[in-house]
């Protein structure tokens, strides 16, 4: 994509922040780790899935955001492509939607999905009174979405 020209990439972005407003998700989810110095493991992610005979748009955004990994859902036999490490969410992820943002009432979700990831990022979630912010903040998204742990129970796993 890098001989693009800029008229053609601003389209595809439009597209692709289009197309995520509708079939994309920011998450961030938590995994007890008691291992880990305050118990939790934090993950946020962004994924946009899709039936296997339109995974092309998949591939479109792997490319296009140059991150991100596309592979079968084998839990409802989709394609998904995901983006998780927190550097790529960063800066490449947050960074595409700023430049082309949501207009789906999902913009409230990545707003704090994007303060969750910065904090991550600065490696907050390492701090007991850090992470109970996150968990609060995290649970304010996907209002309608299952979690596998409430947060009274990630809230009482935290060391």
């Amino acid at each position: 994509m890098p001989n693009t020209p800029t008229s053609d990439r601003n389209s595809i972005g439009h597209y692709l922040s289009g197309y995520a407003d509708g079939e994309g998700s920011f998450l961030v989810s938590f995994s007890p780790r008691l291992k880990l110095l305050t118990s939790l493991e934090v993950r946020p992610s962004f994924s946009v899935s899709q039936n296997h005979d339109r995974a092309e748009v998949l591939y479109l955004f792997k490319e296009f955001l140059q991150c991100g990994t596309v592979r079968k859902n084998s839990s409802d036999r989709t394609f998904k492509y995901e983006v998780r490490s927190i550097k790529d969410l960063v800066g490449k992820v947050i960074t595409h939607f700023k430049t082309y943002p949501l207009l789906s009432s999902k913009r409230k979700d990545f707003e704090v999905f994007k303060s969750v990831c910065r904090m991550v990022d600065r490696q907050d979630h390492l701090k007991k009174n850090m992470l109970k912010e996150i968990v609060e903040l995290s649970y304010q998204m996907n209002g309608f979405g299952a979690r596998r742990y409430t947060k009274e129970f990630i809230l009482s796993s935290i060391r």
